[in-house]
């Protein structure tokens, strides 16, 4: 069954960065959104995340060729969707690790990728890195990625808190990224969702600098996806710009939910 859906994206080079090496994707026709945020020397980053979307977006238009010299087995216990997305991204990062070995100056190129694809009513996560994806639902925010992080391995093992990881100077080190290796591991789940969901998915330019509370009552605010892009976008900038940022929101069930709103709002009429 097809849901409705409205979505708003927007990327900004920040304050401090020469050029913008993230990227972004959003397909409603394939019920598809990605961010990634390349890194590597020169224009390195901007070609890997570049090319880690194009990649990704070619083999979910043409399923069957993401089968093509991809040895890895399906997961039993996803779905189709989730399992041609997980796919995807493991051809991407073939197609970034050769790259970056037949061009000497995109040598150690990689993306981070962080990727949702929405088929009825599931919801396929799949990620890489540091970039992040978000669900708020019922005034809450829940993190549906977990950071492949240098910090973040700290902070699970007791070695450090959260709030010292928050000011690490290696706190933009990754641990895992696409491209950068022949293979890559890719936590990839999945889940229901329901009408009045709204997904974030973001670089590390925002979770940087703008914190978790600040970001939810952000998105809760009465206003249009579009601005709570742009202003997502101008509190990571208020917070120093120290990277680039780019913010993607999608709210499930969007046409229903006006719809709803809009009955409530004469019924008070009514009633009062």
């Amino acid at each position: 069954m097809a849901v409705d859906r409205l979505h708003s994206a927007k990327s900004d080079i920040g304050r401090k960065r020469p050029h913008n090496e993230d990227c972004f994707l959003a397909d409603p026709s394939l019920g598809l959104y990605i961010v990634c945020d390349g890194m590597g020397g020169g224009n390195a980053g901007e070609v890997a995340s570049r090319m880690a979307i194009e990649t990704i977006l070619a083999h979910l238009q043409l399923p069957g060729t993401s089968r093509a010299g991809d040895t890895d087995p399906d997961d039993p216990n996803l779905s189709p969707a989730t399992n041609e997305l997980a796919r995807a991204i493991r051809a991407a990062n073939a197609v970034v690790f050769r790259a970056s070995w037949k061009h000497p100056h995109y040598r150690g190129m990689g993306t981070t990728v962080a990727a949702i694809r929405l088929v009825g009513r599931t919801l396929s996560i799949a990620h890489v890195g540091d970039s992040r994806v978000y669900l708020i639902r019922d005034a809450a925010m829940q993190a549906l990625t977990v950071d492949h992080s240098w910090v973040a391995e700290q902070v699970a093992q007791g070695h450090m808190t959260e709030e010292e990881a928050e000011c690490s100077p290696r706190r933009n080190i990754v641990t895992r990224a696409l491209g950068v290796e022949r293979t890559v591991d890719i936590d990839v789940a999945e889940m229901p969702v329901v009408n009045g969901d709204v997904l974030l998915l973001c670089s590390d330019g925002l979770t940087r600098g703008v914190p978790c509370g600040d970001i939810l009552k952000t998105v809760e605010e009465h206003t249009g996806l579009g601005e709570k892009t742009e202003r997502l976008i101008s509190l990571a900038n208020e917070a120093g710009g120290e990277d680039n940022v780019t913010v993607l929101l999608v709210s499930v069930g969007a046409g229903t939910a006006r719809l709803w709103q809009r009955f409530r709002q004469r019924w008070f009429l009514k009633a009062s």
